[in-house]
């Protein structure tokens, strides 16, 4: 840019829409706006239909190993609790007290569901990307300390409590983040598969525990303490995957219908939707000028608004409770394998070494052939069935299979009995507990999606808190075990009672997320543009031998500096690509150069301003230099 002359005047941008500003007004015409509704509607349009891709593939990648190193560290206690229980209790029948055993499965469960609304919320209002990471990091840091806790469980049970708040953060921006990058064809399998990796992680962690009590044999024939060595190996190993996975979700881009619905930046929110699917990670933008529209905001006043349509609060109502009936069956059974395994089989001729040995293999079994294809099962088919086919089926099934388990408890073999636990365990998965996880993603504007998967999801984990305290402290009425079959008739019940409650839910197969959330689209973004930008200060000299340059500097953009004539614009400094019109009605493009002649207007614009009364200076070549405001 040519050297700055001694005669000049400084002007802050702000003075152009400062009426009390004593500095003189620039010669500058409005610029021609896009419509963002329309932009908007391209840029979700786009979103629905981009073909399944490396990106999709990424995402469901990065969302899913949280859901397994999520599910190893809450279903690795089901074996840590037994390991414990065969180390330090050998006086109370080789178990952990119940009132000691309720806390540990149940601390996890608590944090989860503060964890769940907690990041829900601020996902809403910080945006997804700046949240997506911290919660795989508190999993990291609560995991290590467990394994290096001593004897105490009242720091075992604060450890699991901070553990769950990481977990049940993952929840639901897994959840949103999988489904607003997702198109519409294949949302349903994207996020499904996102959720089938808490199968993978629940066999891993039978599967590690099997090999470390394998491993350690010749130890604990010796000592049974040594069990102390096995169950932290066993927890310690669940740190792997979430180190693995921390940096890819860290570099993840922000959610393009997050950044455009409840940031109002349109435009970045467009730019982003190109970067995301062409990088496949963030890219930093670094235009700082933008314009920002006004959206509705996740405030308590517009989620109020909303809620009170019927419609749309009796769906929030039954996602949360077909999630809270499914759970108290779920992690009621699921958190208690090894006593019902025990149940079943008895161990009193058994060492502690073939007992634990029993419990993994027959965890790993049933997961492997009940949980890992009912998962799998959901992704393939879940956008050709449907979510609520899938939820209702899921349901029925379920309730056969406890009522037969229940009433026929004593009379069938363990053949059989192994059979249909399995079959449950398949249906719980190709079935609700994988469409409860996905219609809450699906069925709420983007300002509160985190927020009502959040309720939804803390719903269900509630049912598993009550599950985990009753089925503990009611598992031995009538004698050790004695009330089982009682409690697989209360699960009937309650995935009864979800069965019902599914016929609130609309489906939400191949449909854009805009129509699920039972809102009006057009005119969405009702207000003005505001440009918003770092202060900036136009200097401006007035001297006959003086240069005028582009406002992007010759260093940071191709289009090289242009002499000046009495035609330029004048400008406020922005990138953004646009027309604006001279003092004498020409129109130029972003980069000072001119307009097509079919776009250049017979007469000025109306609100344009009266150049007879500029001062003469104004009239002649100026150089124009942008900075920003130290």
């Amino acid at each position: 840019m040519a050297n700055q002359t001694s005669s000049s005047h400084e002007i802050s941008i702000k003075s152009l829409k400062d009426p009390t500003s004593n500095a003189p007004p620039l010669p500058m015409l409005k610029e021609r706006k896009p419509d963002l509704n329309d932009k908007r509607k391209a840029t979700l349009e786009r979103l629905d239909n981009e073909k399944f891709g490396w990106f999709h593939v990424r995402v469901c990648l990065i969302a899913g190993i949280g859901f397994f190193t999520c599910a190893y560290d809450v279903f690795a206690i089901n074996m840590v609790s037994a390991m414990l229980g065969y180390a330090y209790f050998s006086d109370n029948n080789n178990s952990v007290p119940n009132d000691l055993d309720v806390g540990l499965k149940t601390a996890a469960t608590i944090g989860t569901l503060v964890g769940q609304i907690v990041f829900g919320v601020y996902a809403d209002k910080l945006g997804r990307k700046r949240l997506y990471g911290i919660e795989l990091l508190i999993v990291i840091v609560s995991t290590a300390g467990s394994t290096l806790v001593a004897q105490s469980f009242a720091v075992r049970y604060f450890l699991r409590v901070i553990l769950g708040i990481g977990i049940g953060g993952d929840y639901p921006i897994s959840a949103v983040f999988t489904s607003e990058f997702s198109n519409t064809s294949s949302r349903g399998a994207m996020i499904a598969a996102v959720f089938a990796m808490q199968g993978f992680g629940i066999l891993f962690a039978a599967l590690v525990s099997l090999l470390a009590l394998m491993a350690m044999k010749p130890s604990i024939d010796k000592d049974i303490l040594y069990l102390d060595y096995v169950w932290r190996i066993v927890l310690g190993i669940g740190i792997i995957p979430a180190v693995m996975g921390l940096y890819f979700r860290i570099t993840i881009p922000e959610s393009p219908r997050w950044t455009m619905d409840v940031q109002g930046n349109v435009e970045k929110g467009d730019r982003d939707v190109s970067n995301a699917f062409y990088y496949g990670y963030h890219v930093k933008d670094k235009d700082e000028s933008k314009y920002i529209a006004s959206t509705p905001k996740p405030t308590w006043k517009n989620f109020c608004n909303y809620f009170s349509i019927s419609e749309n609060f009796k769906v929030l109502v039954a996602t949360s409770i077909t999630w809270f009936v499914l759970d108290v069956a779920f992690y009621g059974i699921g958190l208690n394998h090894s006593i019902i395994y025990t149940a079943v089989n008895g161990n009193s001729d058994q060492s502690p070494y073939e007992a634990l040995r029993g419990i993994a293999i027959g965890n790993a079994f049933s997961t492997l052939i009940g949980s890992v294809p009912g998962y799998w099962c959901s992704v393939f088919l879940i956008d050709r069935l449907g979510r609520k086919f899938i939820q209702l089926m899921g349901f029925a099934m379920l309730t056969l299979c406890y009522i037969v388990l229940g009433f026929a408890y004593q009379a069938i073999n363990n053949t059989l009995f192994s059979i249909l636990f399995t079959a449950s365990m398949f249906f719980q998965n190709f079935g609700p507990n994988t469409t409860t996880f996905i219609l809450p993603a699906e069925l709420f504007p983007t300002r509160f999606r985190g927020t009502c998967h959040g309720i939804a999801a803390a719903s269900g984990k509630l049912g598993a808190i009550i599950a985990q305290i009753g089925f503990l402290q009611m598992k031995d009425i009538g004698g050790p075990n004695k009330f089982m079959d009682h409690l697989l008739q209360i699960c009937a019940f309650f995935t009864l009672t979800g069965f019902f409650f599914t016929f609130l839910i609309p489906e939400t197969k191949r449909k854009s997320l805009e129509d699920n959330s039972n809102e009006e689209q057009s005119g969405f973004i009702k207000s003005k543009y505001l440009l918003q930008s770092k202060d900036t200060k136009i200097v401006i000299n007035t001297s006959s031998k003086t240069y005028c340059s582009s406002p992007i500097s010759s260093s940071s953009h191709p289009h090289t500096p242009r002499s000046p004539t009495s035609d330029m614009p004048l400008r406020p400094p922005t990138s953004k690509v646009g027309n604006y019109y001279n003092n004498n009605g020409a129109m130029y493009n972003n980069f000072g150069n001119r307009s097509s002649p079919e776009m250049t207007p017979n007469a000025l614009p109306a609100d344009y301003p009266n150049t007879s009364r500029m001062p003469p200076s104004y009239h002649s070549p100026v150089k124009v230099k942008f900075s920003e405001q130290p």
